[in-house]
């Protein structure tokens, strides 16, 4: 069964070495999987908290992920058990838990994701990522739980003074800096380079070190000196842009050099 779960994220942050993540907010279909994959990404995740995908479509790449072996996860628009538990049976291999804030929100979002006794998770049959076989009950859930993913998101000052007690709950994997939200929230919309922001990360990267946990950055990829500062202190799970992004940056880029060629 270990050969048969694979995580990318859990495999690279426990060698040190970066995972980088695709954002899906706009392709519905599966082929998105085949296309992260083909362009090097270790993982990617479906973003329901903004995108409108339903929760079927949503299983579907995260099955087509697992089979081309890119890592599914899921952001999910709460927390609530009856969305985060319907992802994972559906395929995903990690939860992010959007606008975590303290203790007993990341106890709450570790409950929804994982078995008993780290967790109180519903127990399931036939799940995707153990290719619909069934094993041992308790040999499942426990490699299931070693393998699935807890990402909380650090959204804004509350969440930032209780990183500390955040990272120490057992179950929460990485503490995800959403670096957009949260200048918004200080008062420093778009000032990524702000001292506030570095302090920020300086802090809540010791702090998950002290605790065996990983931080992850969001909304920086398109300042790559920034984010190659902060992966330099620890922070190694990268959210690296979305296919929406990509397509309009693409199509821009592609119609400007036409229109320049053409000269119109």
């Amino acid at each position: 069964m270990n050969d048969i779960i694979q995580n990318n994220v859990t495999s690279n942050l426990a060698a040190g070495k970066p995972a980088v993540s695709f954002q899906v907010r706009l392709v519905e279909s599966i082929e998105i999987a085949q296309i992260a994959k083909s362009c090097g990404y270790d993982t990617l995740y479906i973003d329901l908290e903004h995108c409108m995908h339903s929760m079927h479509q949503t299983s579907q790449i995260c099955m087509a992920a697992l089979a081309v072996g890119i890592t599914p996860f899921v952001r999910v628009p709460s927390y609530a058990p009856e969305y985060v538990s319907r992802v994972l049976d559906g395929g995903a291999m990690g939860i992010i838990a959007p606008h975590v804030s303290n203790r007993n929100e990341a106890e709450r979002v570790v409950a929804a994701a994982k078995f008993p006794p780290l967790g109180d998770r519903s127990v399931s049959i036939g799940l995707p990522q153990l290719k619909f076989q069934n094993y041992p009950l308790a040999e499942a859930r426990r490699e299931l739980n070693a393998k699935t993913t807890v990402v909380t998101m650090l959204e804004g000052p509350d969440a930032v003074d209780n990183a500390e007690e955040i990272a120490a709950v057992e179950g929460v994997d990485i503490l995800f800096i959403g670096t957009n939200d949260l200048c918004a929230q200080l008062g420093i919309d778009g000032q990524f380079d702000h001292p506030k922001v570095k302090e920020i990360y300086a802090h809540v990267t010791a702090v998950a070190r002290k605790h065996g946990k990983h931080v992850g950055v969001g909304g920086l990829s398109g300042h790559p000196e920034l984010l190659t500062q902060f992966v330099k202190m620890g922070a190694l799970y990268i959210s690296a842009g979305s296919d929406l992004q990509y397509m309009v940056s693409g199509a821009t880029a592609r119609t400007k050099l036409l229109r320049s060629a053409l000269n119109v």
